[in-house]
């Protein structure tokens, strides 16, 4: 794995990092397990005799969890979360890390983020299901207070998610529906993608359906086309988490992307800037995608950890945006990938050339695409969004 590029963009290029933190954002796609701090990792092990750890340093456990993560492998990157999730097991460790997360958040400028986790994973200690949602949820609460308090005001809501190789999607997205007045947004399933198709879990999709209740799926990072084909057309999920490969679904110049991005790489040509658009073709999928506006919850940095992107100047994300797909921009782990929403619209802006407006585009992308009422949602681009984006000098264009 090639070292990580430098955040920091050139004023040349876009937005200095500072209007980048400033900016309103939105984020759909991140692990609440996946964001924890390694000190509070380090002390929650101390104090439930968690012995485990490979170290107590901080800064060693921090650069641990990002050199675990770079390997190239999904599988070996999902091992990471054993550590995290050893010290997420009791109502005090996952009411800290919630409270946390918010805090993180909101420091960085998110206004509003929907946090996944996988409830089963935290009944070691004796947790029920319900023990775990609410004290997440309380955590939650919590955190939203003091950041406001500290004038940083952010919304959080949960996604309740069912791991894909287990038998307990039924059980969680019936506890999704029980609290999704109560701080629960939607549901999910992730896990490792190949030989665990979501068709598996479709009593689970049938039923919040039959509620009325919102929900994504992992799908198209790890594995292909049928996976994003299953996850929309067999399951109807609202939204893809990740979706990186529909590119599979689509040429230029008659080259399937994939190809055309190895040999972009091999020439040295590291951005699409320079791709003619009438030279693109969508498949029947990525048009029924485009189409129908599903929104597609991409994280450029884990991208690249897992193998599913080879750089972030030809991520997927960029060329999605110029084809005016719903992409959005996520963090996904930050712990493991050592970033924050910040730091992946920073890398995209130097490396990718993006500008303010394309940032204030996907933001409200992802604020469309949230798992909210719709005048709440509204009120979010209305008065926090476009207001925020408009004070830093963002254009209200379409992307380039």
């Amino acid at each position: 794995m090639s070292p990580r590029p430098d955040p920091s963009p050139s004023p040349r290029s876009g937005p200095d990092l500072a209007t980048i933190i400033a900016a309103p954002k939105v984020l759909l796609h991140d692990h609440l397990d996946g964001g924890v701090r390694p000190q509070t990792v380090i002390e929650i092990a101390e104090q439930i005799g968690y012995a485990d750890l490979p170290s107590t340093d901080v800064a060693e456990l921090d650069q641990w969890f990002r050199d675990s993560a770079d390997s190239g492998s999904l599988v070996r990157y999902l091992q990471t979360f054993d550590q995290t999730v050893a010290v997420m097991q009791t109502e005090e460790g996952l009411h800290r890390i919630a409270k946390e997360c918010v805090l993180d958040l909101a420091t960085d400028g998110v206004v509003y983020a929907e946090s996944r986790y996988a409830p089963e994973q935290h009944l070691a200690e004796g947790l029920t299901l319900e023990q775990v949602v609410e004290s997440v949820n309380a955590g939650f609460r919590d955190g939203e207070r003091e950041a406001a308090a500290a004038g940083h005001p952010i919304q959080v809501t949960a996604l309740l998610t069912a791991m894909r190789h287990a038998a307990k999607s039924s059980e969680i997205a019936r506890l999704a529906v029980r609290y999704r007045d109560d701080g629960v947004a939607g549901f999910d399933i992730a896990g490792a993608e190949d030989g665990h198709p979501p068709t598996r879990h479709l009593d689970a999709f049938e039923y919040l359906q039959r509620e009325n209740a919102h929900f994504t799926i992992h799908a198209g990072e790890a594995f292909g086309l049928p996976s994003i084909w299953e996850a929309i057309q067999y399951c109807s999920a609202d939204r893809l988490g990740h979706g990186v490969r529909i590119v599979d679904d689509i040429t230029i110049d008659g080259v399937p992307v994939p190809l055309w991005v190895a040999q972009a790489h091999a020439a040295h040509v590291n951005t699409y800037d320079e791709v003619d658009l009438s030279t693109v073709r969508l498949g029947r999928l990525a048009a029924y995608i485009r189409d129908s506006r599903i929104p597609l919850e991409m994280c450029p940095s884990s991208n690249l950890q897992t193998g599913a992107a080879r750089s972030i100047g030809l991520h997927p994300i960029s060329l999605l945006l110029r084809l005016r797909f719903r992409v959005t921009l996520n963090t996904d782990n930050r712990l493991m990938s050592g970033t924050s929403m910040s730091r992946e619209a920073a890398l995209l802006v130097e490396h990718a050339g993006w500008t303010l407006g394309d940032l204030r585009w996907v933001t409200i992308n992802a604020m469309k695409s949230a798992f909210l009422p719709f005048d709440e949602r509204l009120a979010f681009i209305d008065d926090t969004i476009k207001p925020g984006y408009a004070a830093l000098g963002a254009s209200a264009s379409a992307p380039r």
